[in-house]
């Protein structure tokens, strides 16, 4: 009777440990393929704010979004 429960919890440990790192590679994977936000979002959210942003802006904003992720 005991050994069943133990075993059920071993299994569930397991279960969670690997189910984890399954779905953080996953993710990753899905973030490279698919970024959040792209050079395009940034021009556009700085039109939005009436400014017209430089290439440089630009590429300064992926940079600092880039160290974060």
């Amino acid at each position: 009777m005991w050994q069943n429960i133990l075993w059920l919890v071993i299994g569930l440990v397991v279960g969670a440990i690997i189910g984890f790192f399954v779905c953080k590679k996953v993710m990753t994977d899905y973030l490279k393929k698919n970024p959040p936000i792209n050079e395009e979002m940034i021009k556009a959210l700085m039109l939005q704010m009436g400014r017209k942003p430089s290439q440089k802006q630009i590429n300064q904003i992926m940079k600092q979004m880039e160290k974060y992720n």
